[in-house]
């Protein structure tokens, strides 16, 4: 795995040849699977050689995946760890909401003897992964034919809602996250309005997570059905509760086109382009704004490019500034894991 030009990384240690030739494993943990790989580096660049996924709830802690992953592997003197984990990191230490863990670096030191191991949210992970990308990786919903130097933001809805960035230093992105998924949704017509009291008389403070994620896409489909009265078929009702949500929820609106379900998807999709927006702005992402993310990936070929573009743009005094950022769906999963792979072999000098 070679890095892609277009993502001129802050990675001093890349031209430290100590950093070659060094194992490490790097781990993404999620609330449904853990996914752990077992790297070594080299040329800049890293080798995958192992790779593992464990069902993150069938186990006590992470300690106990990281045994499980070194003895299925018979791994011995393995110098770094690198952990992607979903939620804020101080100082080496974190406590995941979705996972109900404490997790600290220090005591896998110690535990498990390694020389160096290292902590990244997980979309700050998936930035430097994204590094990793080959060109066919990246998707265009919009380009100008103008590309302009700057910042760049990254939107990614799955189980929750990650958001993170890229700070251009004039030379390098140097990625870093954000917990900007857990601010105040804001509604702007009258049936928005409808949807945030039904969501604040479930959640009470109603973020961007409750509506841009796996749990968001269902309260849109609820709030719909129960509150708007979109019939909802019976077979789709016993179909939704015993599968996948998002996955059947996707293939009754594109192979069924049940109503209700493709009002949902443009609902969510409209929501996307609306909080992009937002990003884009804040972080003033004149680099690109790149879309990544389980439920992205798995609705991409529904989604009308021009008219998320559309949606993207509205603006009250900024739309000149949207006219030049392009837009990137990125098709590839888990690049948490080989970003923080990647963080961990040469980000230290």
């Amino acid at each position: 795995m070679i890095l892609n030009p277009k993502f001129p990384l802050y990675l001093p240690g890349v031209e430290n040849s100590n950093n070659d030739n060094i194992s490490i494993i790097g781990a993404s943990l999620r609330e449904d699977i853990t996914i752990l790989g077992y790297f070594v580096s080299g040329n800049g660049g890293l080798e995958i050689k192992k790779q593992n996924t464990y069902a993150t709830k069938e186990y006590a802690s992470f300690a106990d995946i990281l045994k499980a992953f070194i003895n299925d592997n018979q791994l011995e003197n393995v110098k770094r760890l690198g952990m992607a984990v979903p939620g804020p990191v101080f100082d080496g230490k974190s406590t995941p909401p979705r996972l109900g863990w404490h997790l600290d670096v220090e005591e896998y030191k110690r535990e498990f003897g390694f020389e160096q191991a290292e902590m990244l949210n997980d979309l700050e992970a998936s930035a430097y992964g994204m590094a990793l990308l080959e060109d066919n990786d990246l998707e265009a919903i919009y380009t100008s034919g103008h590309l302009e130097k700057g910042n760049v933001a990254i939107l990614a809805p799955g189980n929750g809602l990650g958001e993170a960035g890229y700070f251009f230093d004039g030379q390098y992105l140097r990625p870093f996250a954000t917990e900007g998924g857990h601010s105040e949704f804001s509604p702007r017509t009258n049936v928005e309005v409808e949807f945030y009291q039904f969501l604040n008389n479930i959640y009470g403070i109603v973020s961007w997570e409750n509506v841009l994620s796996k749990s968001g896409l269902f309260n849109i489909y609820r709030f719909l059905r129960d509150v708007k009265r979109h019939p909802e078929p019976e077979w789709l009702g016993e179909r939704l509760a015993s599968g996948n949500f998002v996955e059947e929820l996707y293939k009754a609106a594109v192979e069924e086109n049940v109503l209700i379900c493709r009002i949902a998807l443009d609902t969510f999709l409209e929501f996307l382009a609306r909080e992009a927006n937002n990003l884009t702005l804040k972080l003033k992402a004149t680099g690109g704004l790149l879309i990544a993310g389980d439920i992205p990936q798995m609705v991409r070929e529904y989604i009308d490019k021009d008219k998320f573009y559309e949606k993207f743009k509205i603006s009250d005094k900024m739309e000149d500034m949207f006219k030049n950022i392009p837009i990137y769906l990125i098709k590839q999963n888990h690049t948490a894991l080989k970003g923080i792979a990647l963080y961990t072999a040469y980000y230290q000098l």
